[in-house]
């Protein structure tokens, strides 16, 4: 079967399940689960998989479940990614199909990431042996702590049989609907948290002359923290350093023995990356001493940049400009700040995220976030030509 006849049968085959998949999209939309705890939502893949006809490994990483779709004899693998995680947030959409979860919501659209890959398995699985190689789905449990892959990665996800690329889709707002972006390079920051404990001298709230109090060392802290970046790296620089919780102390009359900070950074450029801890450390340790304090930092790395490979991003635009035109496939997009731990992935083979335009709709991680319904067919129609053109 030539090109033009695989993506015609790609695109009625969407058409067809388009409405089914949809109901899938609403279906997890009303039971979201947090990390590490996918079991309602991996039992739903596993069997929609199933009814394919598709053999299913489960339990992988916790709740992780993964299938081949075999083509081509001796032909490559490639695979696709999705995650399926929900958010500690209380949903204020009012939709039909909101969350019946309290405290818990599909906010970053792994809902529709995931609906979406269920209806690639059951467009590819259509065209047998015209698909030139095999296609490996991973659905993929907590990317919202950035520890999911991690565990998928460890357990050989990227082999058996090999992987020679990796493509993950990620709704994205503000990007119109009918449009995606493919960007090469770094897209996504890296993610590495850090705790300091300040430790000073409790004593009376009355007396804080007889004390060395580690609350107004960690306020001095926090703001020296903030000038790090643009003066102790260059203001060009990508690099954001937050503390996100200070706390110290229980009673309104006394001076606590310790403080302590936690929070993120996040930075594009490995190299810069490396350096940080130092920095942090350095101002940490100097800034308490000046109060006759003492500092000590905990930095733990968790995921890396994500950088999206030129060749893999290339075959995504040229796969995409056909369906939906050379004005809707952009490769300019801003990196965000945002961390995503498929940079696992893309540190052992060639990959990219692919943003596909979720229109109007609010920010992700948002209690009105929506992904909607009309990018659910977009998303499957694309997913299975990028896979057609990585086999080729």
């Amino acid at each position: 079967m030539k090109d033009e006849g695989i993506e015609r049968r790609i695109q009625q085959e969407t058409r067809a399940q388009a409405k089914q998949i949809v109901a899938v999209h609403h279906d997890l939309h009303r039971h979201p689960e947090l990390a590490f705890h996918e079991d309602r939502t991996a039992r739903v893949v596993a069997a929609h998989l199933r009814a394919l006809g598709l053999d299913v490994r489960t339990g992988i990483g916790g709740t992780g479940v993964t299938t081949t779709i075999v083509g081509r004899a001796n032909g490559p693998t490639v695979a696709l990614r999705a995650d399926m995680d929900a958010l500690p947030i209380t949903e204020q959409t009012a939709l039909p199909y909101c969350s019946t979860v309290p405290g818990a919501m599909h906010a970053c659209g792994h809902d529709g990431h995931t609906a979406i890959l269920i209806g690639v398995a059951a467009v590819l699985v259509t065209l047998g042996e015209a698909l030139p190689g095999s296609v490996k789905l991973i659905f993929q449990p907590a990317e919202e702590p950035v520890s999911g892959a991690q565990e998928l990665c460890a357990a050989g996800v990227l082999s058996s049989p090999e992987v020679k690329a990796i493509v993950a889709l990620h709704g994205w707002p503000g990007l119109p609907l009918g449009a995606i972006d493919a960007t090469p390079g770094p897209q996504m920051a890296s993610a590495d948290t850090f705790t300091i404990t300040l430790t000073g001298r409790g004593g009376h709230g009355a007396m804080p002359h007889l004390t060395v109090d580690p609350i107004v060392v960690g306020a001095q802290v926090v703001s020296a923290l903030q000038c790090i970046a643009s003066r102790a790296v260059s203001p060009l620089a990508p690099v954001v350093v937050s503390v996100t919780s200070f706390q110290a102390g229980e009673a309104y009359n006394v001076i606590p023995e310790e403080a302590y900070l936690r929070g993120t950074v996040r930075t594009l450029d490995p190299a810069l990356r490396a350096t940080i801890p130092e920095h942090l450390r350095r101002v940490a340790e100097g800034t308490a001493a000046a109060y006759g304090a003492t500092a000590a930092l905990e930095y733990r790395e968790s995921c890396p940049v994500m950088v999206n490979d030129a060749g893999v991003a290339a075959a995504i635009r040229e796969a995409a400009v056909p369906m939906l035109g050379a004005a809707n496939v952009r490769d300019d997009g801003e990196p965000s700040m945002g961390a995503e731990d498929f940079s696992l992935y893309l540190e052992r083979v060639p990959g990219a995220l692919l943003r596909l335009g979720l229109g109007d709709t609010a920010p992700l991680h948002n209690p009105r976030f929506d992904f909607p319904d009309a990018a659910i067919p977009i998303g499957i129609e694309l997913l299975c030509r990028v896979a057609l053109r990585l086999l080729q």
